[in-house]
């Protein structure tokens, strides 16, 4: 049946280039705007600047689409909101797409936003460098405990056979004390959000530090993807198409160098606490990890990542059986180059 909705989709994508100029474009004047709810993973910080742009610069409105782009957090689950109609759209990681597919959830996937996971660990450059995952024994190493940053660090010992006795894992939390204080040497980060902000209060303090990056040792574990439901794709399939071609034009605006002052102006207003400074480091590091490799398209879906992202999973017990992630996938080419 997947096969089924990937054709409606591929056909609404393609359709376009068969109708006269407008035919297929922006919206007719005399209709009102769909309203569409897009429902973020986490909070308004610099991994949603894409999202915001694409609002904030009209793409959306020029499909006839009034989008509400609402922040996630702890209590607003983007998978939740989309299986009982009150979000259209959504973002989510492959781990919490995984769990709900394994549950029975109609969620599908329209695109990939990082192509690199930003969840990496903080430390400081000592003596002993990092330059494998060897390296780790016999550290302290933070985790939260039932997080996804759990998962990955346990799919990285098992990977390189690191015993539960060779390191220390010290459950973390929203306090980042314990690692200023050095009683934890590794503490997990979102490379581009906090791990800009703590290594700039490291360095004021005369302190050098570094980041392991999991996917270097290939753990590829997929990070914040754009979701929709099978129902929307085969009731509402222009809709679909107009939504993801705005919000992939907002991202690769918002990510293209030329626009980095605007899109950073309109990033302070949404996230006031981060001093434009560390936002603009923030922006850069979020387009190396955003990028796609050459020759693919913004949003790019990694297939392969996917799959041993949801193999991970089933090692850990996380989910009870095998998941095909293939047919979660809408992998037609749905968005540009930046």
């Amino acid at each position: 049946m997947h096969l089924f909705f990937r054709l409606i989709l591929l056909v609404t994508l393609c359709g376009c280039c068969l109708l006269p100029a407008g035919g297929c474009g922006g919206p007719e004047p005399e209709k009102e705007p769909v309203h569409l709810v897009y429902r973020l993973k986490w909070l308004y910080n610099i991994s949603v600047i894409g999202d915001l742009y694409a609002e904030e610069k009209g793409f959306f409105a020029r499909q006839g689409l009034q989008v509400d782009i609402k922040p996630g957090g702890p209590e607003r689950d983007a998978i939740k909101e989309l299986e009982i109609g009150r979000s259209q759209f959504g973002v989510a990681s492959a781990d919490q797409v995984i769990r709900a597919v394994a549950k029975g959830s109609p969620i599908v996937v329209l695109a990939q936003l990082f192509q690199a996971n930003p969840l990496q660990w903080i430390y400081r450059q000592g003596k002993q460098p990092i330059q494998s995952p060897a390296d780790l024994r016999h550290r302290i190493i933070g985790i939260t405990y039932g997080g996804n940053d759990e998962t990955i660090f346990r799919a990285l010992m098992a990977k390189y056979q690191i015993r539960k006795d060779e390191l220390t894992l010290f459950g973390v939390r929203y306090d980042y004390t314990p690692f200023y204080q050095r009683k934890v040497d590794l503490w997990p980060v979102y490379r581009n959000a906090e791990g800009i902000i703590i290594s700039d209060k490291l360095k004021k303090g005369g302190e050098k530090v570094n980041f392991f990056n999991p996917d270097t040792f290939g753990i590829r574990f997929v990070a914040n993807s754009v979701i929709t439901t099978r129902q929307m794709i085969q009731n509402h399939p222009q809709t679909v198409r107009k939504f993801i071609h705005a919000l992939i034009k907002g991202w690769q605006q918002a990510l293209d160098p030329v626009n980095a002052d605007s899109a950073l102006t309109m990033m302070a207003r949404f996230d006031k606490d981060t001093p434009a400074a560390l936002l603009r480091q923030q922006l850069m590091t979020t387009r190396a990890l955003m990028i796609p490799p050459a020759g693919k398209n913004f949003g790019w879906i990694n297939a392969p990542a996917w799959k041993q992202s949801a193999d991970i999973m089933l090692a850990q017990k996380l989910i009870p059986a095998p998941v095909r992630t293939d047919d979660i996938l809408i992998l037609e080419k749905i968005g540009g180059k930046i």
